[in-house]
């Protein structure tokens, strides 16, 4: 069992375009459907995994490419910290004072070790300087619990 950690910025009106963060149905649909839901269908799938947004589960990180992978640990404890780094870094531009608070972010990555330690994801989003996002993730991986069938970025 490891964990990966993803980091996403960019502008929140992309991050809100659920469409490119959402996986395609596993059916596709039938024969006979419209033409324009068989071909937005055919972008999805096709579009889905390549973007770095971040999916809307969690564990759908795992099908991005690899270069997405910002952390690999064996480690819940390790792989908090490095969260714990990330917010650490982006405080300052967090938007709101409250997010801001040095002992809330210790809490919050003391939360995900043990989360990580009971092999659940973690996600974390905040606003920084408007209009722009900050999405972080540590993904279970080998298996992840919540999806067990999707495969590890790294093996």
């Amino acid at each position: 069992m490891h964990h990966h950690g993803y980091l996403w910025t960019g502008p929140k009106n992309r991050f809100d375009n659920e469409a490119l963060r959402r996986p395609p149905h596993p059916e596709p649909p039938p024969a006979g459907a419209k033409p324009e839901l068989i071909q937005r269908y055919r972008e999805v799938a096709e579009e889905f995994p390549t973007p770095d947004l971040p999916p809307l589960e969690t564990a759908y990180w795992l099908i991005k490419p690899r270069s997405l992978v910002r952390a690999t640990s064996d480690d819940a404890k390790q792989a908090a910290s490095w969260l714990h780094e990330r917010l650490a870094e982006y405080a300052p531009r967090f938007a709101s004072e409250r997010d801001r608070d040095t002992s809330r972010l210790a809490r919050l990555a003391s939360a995900a070790a043990e989360r990580l330690h009971s092999c659940a994801d973690v996600s974390y989003g905040f606003y920084l300087e408007r209009p722009t996002y900050l999405s972080l993730a540590m993904v279970t991986c080998s298996p992840n619990h919540s999806q067990p069938e999707l495969p590890c970025p790294v093996a």
